[in-house]
């Protein structure tokens, strides 16, 4: 990256893309770009990273059906306790 470029680029800005805009039906779309070039320059996870985010994202799961089935079972004792008695 040139260093005019960079310098036009916000404060934090690294230049790298996150999501390709490249959308077909946009002014500024190339149809001459391939897009599997750019997957290739992506980092790979390690097995450890891997296995970090996929726990996570079960830790995440298991604490939202907590969540929801300490309300339902709040909903049963209420119900059973005070609404029907």
């Amino acid at each position: 990256m040139a260093r005019r470029e960079k310098a036009r680029l916000p404060e934090g800005d690294d230049g790298k893309t996150i999501v390709n805009m490249d959308v077909e039906g946009m002014p500024w779309y190339l149809r001459r770009r391939n897009p599997s070039t750019d997957v290739e320059g992506r980092d790979k996870l390690s097995p450890q990273e891997l296995r970090a985010y996929k726990w996570a994202a079960v830790k995440a799961g298991l604490a939202v059906a907590l969540i929801f089935a300490a309300v339902f079972g709040l909903f049963i004792a209420f119900c059973d306790f005070v609404w029907f008695k």
